[in-house]
């Protein structure tokens, strides 16, 4: 008797310890979803590399899943990015940006280094207190709580600029200064409106107060962004009907053809739409060449590089 009771208690004492450890095995399965964040191509219409430490230089691809420390090099069409379910990042062509990126999907912190080019953050949700969203360029920080902003470099006559467009909620800009230091003052960019942040090499500074929004400035992508969020439901201010107008508009031309060469503008070309940009008759460097088909017609701004 004594015997049968011990085994019973062995049995007994095994199912228990296999239920704890059912137990810690569902934990694990279903409580993965808050351990880790899940940031992918969403969308990739056109050409696009990644390069992770490690591997090198990889082709794009529709849910191609990113990592921390990836450089994505967006060179022609459009890609979107999803971070966490609630978060969107449009990427314009021509543009380069490292990702950084913590946390779990509720409480994260993201961080975009824009090298060049443009990229608009749609972020659908709140941020949590212990969460943090923001967009680096060389010459400025934007932080953020939750909002729909798009940031984009360019140069003109060897100055650097970042401009800063709110189209919902509001960001806090910080200038970066050339020895890596960060202002201590912040400037509050509140929707509608839009500031303007240039670097020369000597100084960094902002091109006056925030000014509200040229959309006539605004790229066709960006303007079909903005159209989309609209549709969905999203109040940014400015109506979809607004925005098609907009669209129209820039669609018809002139448009304007720039010649770049190492970081700087080397020359301008106004042509109407449907016709040839010409090779300007000066070269800046004795090697390379302008890497553009020159018999391929203009259908919207362009930016020709010399290679």
């Amino acid at each position: 008797m004594e015997k049968q009771h011990k085994k019973k208690i062995i049995l007994i004492s095994v199912a228990v310890l296999l239920v704890i450890a059912a137990i810690i095995i569902l934990v694990m399965i279903f409580g993965k979803k808050d351990s880790y964040r899940i940031i992918k191509v969403y969308e990739l219409n056109g050409e696009a590399t990644v390069s992770r430490d490690g591997i090198g230089d990889m082709d794009a691809y529709q849910d191609m899943v990113l990592e921390t420390g990836d450089t994505v090099t967006v060179t022609s069409g459009m890609m979107t990015l999803r971070l966490d379910d609630d978060k969107y990042v449009y990427v314009e062509p021509e543009t380069e940006f490292m990702l950084v990126a913590s946390g779990n999907a509720k409480n994260n912190k993201t961080s975009i280094e824009l090298k060049s080019g443009g990229i608009t953050s749609e972020i659908q949700n709140p941020l949590s207190d212990e969460s943090a969203y923001e967009v680096n360029t060389p010459n400025s920080n934007m932080a953020v709580r939750g909002t729909i902003y798009r940031v984009a470099i360019y140069y003109e006559d060897g100055v650097r600029y970042t401009k800063v467009s709110v189209f919902e909620g509001k960001v806090d800009s910080k200038l970066l200064y050339a020895d890596g230091s960060m202002s201590d003052d912040f400037v509050v960019v509140n929707n509608g409106n839009e500031i303007l942040i240039y670097d020369d090499k000597t100084t960094t500074d902002y091109v006056g107060d925030p000014e509200p929004i040229n959309y006539d400035e605004l790229p066709e992508d960006v303007l079909r962004i903005l159209m989309n969020i609209v549709e969905n439901g999203e109040d940014i201010g400015v109506t979809y009907d607004e925005l098609n107008e907009y669209l129209n508009g820039k669609s018809k031309g002139p448009f304007t053809v720039t010649f770049m060469y190492n970081g700087s503008v080397f020359g301008t070309q106004t042509v109407e739409k449907g016709g040839l940009a010409s090779k300007p008759q000066l070269r800046p460097a004795q090697s390379g060449s302008w890497d553009y088909d020159f018999s391929k017609e203009i259908t919207g701004d362009t930016t020709i590089e010399w290679r």
